[in-house]
């Protein structure tokens, strides 16, 4: 790839690996840290930086993700070994790090097309246990214990996602209803008790994971932007976001025949997490609404960044428009639907 903005990149690569000869290749498909394949002398890695433009306060922490990589590196937690860090914004114009680049397999349609019903289901099973094992470690022992605010988590987030689809200018011209009734409704139901603190991925769902080429085993989990300390049902809500859309709203497999497909139900899902994690309480609606409402406010800056032109993702564009979606399926969730 032959781009101006990483005219600086040889020479730093000369000096930290004896060589500038390299290729750059964008991944598409995300919609927050652009990524990239980075081929140095034959050694195959991947690029990550911020996006271009304007950044919220907090978002796109890249040096974050770079921090839980490393933690998570030695533990049964599947990641990509980080290489490099470069917080020197004259570079390329904005931090950026490298990680070794697994190859596997990615889906980014939770129905998995083309699989056997048995298949299906040891890919299902394996994500929960994944995701169960993350809950599972203890942040301090893997030197995180640091790495958030556990306590007060909930109030917090909604408050800083409500924030982002009110000062959003499409939303200014574009209102969506469902948003603040969405809000008003997490803030009612919060939960009474203070969950145990985990380390949160944040964004834990099939199209962030890496699964070996010819088995149903995850050897990677990836997009570590949102991660932090907090409850691991954020986590799991945010999951079985799948079970709650639709396939042509972000892939999800609402609606399928999942017996015949051979995917688990939600309950079953949650079983099977269970039967790997750490005691704790069960998943409640408020959950899942607040994934549904966290993902919308998502969306919407996904829609502010491709009407800026500074979005990741080609299909930018095409995703804004779900806020609304995701939303009305909150209030469904919640039982205002």
């Amino acid at each position: 790839m032959s781009d101006p903005r990483f005219a600086g990149l040889g020479d730093w690569l000369r000096g930290q690996f004896g060589t500038d000869r390299h290729t750059l290749q964008p991944i598409a498909g995300g919609q927050s840290n652009p990524t990239c394949m980075l081929d140095v002398a034959g050694r195959r890695m991947v690029l990550r930086t911020q996006p271009l433009g304007p950044i919220l306060k907090g978002a796109h922490a890249i040096d974050r993700e770079y921090r839980v990589l490393q933690a998570l590196t030695d533990t049964d937690v599947p990641v990509p070994r980080p290489i490099l860090y470069c917080a020197d914004e004259t570079i390329i114009g904005r931090p950026f790090y490298l990680m070794e680049r697994l190859e596997g397999r990615v889906f980014h349609d939770a129905a998995l097309p083309g699989m056997a019903p048995a298949e299906r289901g040891a890919v299902y099973a394996e994500m929960a246990r994944v995701m169960a094992r993350l809950h599972a470690l203890d942040p301090a022992e893997v030197g995180l214990g640091d790495y958030g605010r556990p306590q007060g988590y909930y109030p917090r987030q909604i408050a800083r996602w409500g924030r982002q689809w009110r000062e959003s200018p499409l939303m200014a011209e574009r209102p969506i209803a469902a948003l603040p009734a969405l809000e008003a409704w997490l803030t009612a139901h919060l939960p009474r008790t203070e969950e145990r603190a985990s380390i949160t991925h944040g964004d834990f769902r099939m199209g962030n994971l890496i699964f070996a080429p010819d088995a149903p085993r995850v050897i990677g989990i990836l997009d570590w932007e949102l991660s932090t300390l907090g409850p691991a049902l954020a986590d799991l809500g945010f999951c079985c976001m799948a079970w709650r859309t639709g396939h042509e709203e972000f892939g999800g497999i609402r609606g399928l025949d999942l017996a015949a497909a051979g995917i688990p139900g939600r309950e079953e899902f949650f079983e099977e997490y269970q039967r790997n994690a750490l005691p704790g309480p069960p998943l409640q609606p408020f959950h899942e609404a607040f994934a549904l409402f966290r993902f919308a406010a998502i969306f919407v800056g996904i829609a502010d960044r491709a009407a800026a032109g500074s979005a990741a993702g080609e299909d930018a564009a095409r995703l804004g428009p779900l806020a609304a979606v995701f939303a009305t399926r909150g209030l469904e969730v919640a039982g205002r639907g």
